[in-house]
């Protein structure tokens, strides 16, 4: 039998866009009560309202960038019952910045990926399970990427950091095995989503070329494996999930449909 999420608490990072938002949506509509972060205030803001409008879903919302370590632990620590008790926490909040080859890149770029897609995932991590393990229950699903399996040019640090989740995921299991708390790493292909213009930094033209011929994942296609992964009875765990459009056969091979 599935999982009912009728107050159960999800934790999203990265949640005011993109795959977090989809996912917000999702576990709202299954009656989750949800904790929602972002660095945007007012779109955080409108997610709330939408979830009680759309699902009578509660939410709490933390206005936050996920490298601030002393942010992050002084939201977790101020969590009270029952939003203290996370069920599914989803670490989703990630980027990619310039793609660079090494040789040219930006330092500036790859700190901030380093800090947003490891330290950030960590700090969450660190500051969510102790509780998970007092209470003998959760479920930790990071987003990876098809990048933490193969490389790309101008990939090398967005590569190496999406690797760097894979590992941890993987590890991570190994370190909780004797206890009910679950671990999945979910490795999405090309979904369009603001990851592009992000990583063009606003050069809309750029980062629509990358969508260009191929019908790409979308929020909703990840938020459902998502979803899938965390409503699984608790004796099973969904280790890990590669999803790629169709067109996608590998990190750096896509199949793009002449123009008309």
């Amino acid at each position: 039998m599935s999982i009912d999420f009728n107050n159960k608490t999800v934790f999203i990072s990265g949640a005011s866009s993109g795959i977090g938002l989809a996912c917000a949506h999702l576990f709202a509509k299954a009656g989750a009560r949800l904790i929602l972060l972002a660095r945007r205030e007012d779109k955080l803001r409108n997610l709330a309202a939408e979830l009680k409008t759309e699902h009578n879903a509660q939410s709490l919302i933390f206005v936050v960038d996920i490298c601030d370590h002393s942010a992050v632990e002084k939201i977790c620590a101020g969590l009270t019952s029952p939003w203290s008790e996370i069920d599914v926490l989803i670490n989703n909040a990630g980027l990619a910045l310039g793609k660079d080859k090494v040789q040219t890149a930006l330092l500036d770029d790859w700190e901030k990926m380093i800090n947003t897609n490891i330290k950030g995932l960590l700090y969450l991590t660190h500051a969510l399970l102790p509780n998970m393990l007092k209470r003998n229950q959760g479920h930790i699903i990071n987003l990876g990427s098809i990048s933490g399996r193969q490389v790309y040019i101008g990939g090398a640090v967005y590569c190496a950091t999406k690797h760097a989740v894979k590992a941890f995921s993987d590890a991570l299991r190994l370190d909780l095995s004797g206890h009910a708390v679950r671990v999945s790493c979910i490795e999405p292909g090309m979904v369009e989503t603001e990851f592009s213009q992000v990583r063009f930094k606003g050069d809309t033209t750029r980062s629509q070329q990358e969508y260009v011929g191929i019908e790409a994942l979308t929020p909703q296609d990840i938020a459902d494996a998502i979803f899938y992964c965390a409503s699984r009875p608790a004796h099973v765990n969904i280790q890990d999930i590669l999803i790629t459009p169709t067109a996608q056969a590998s990190a750096s091979l896509v199949h793009r449909q002449p123009k008309e």
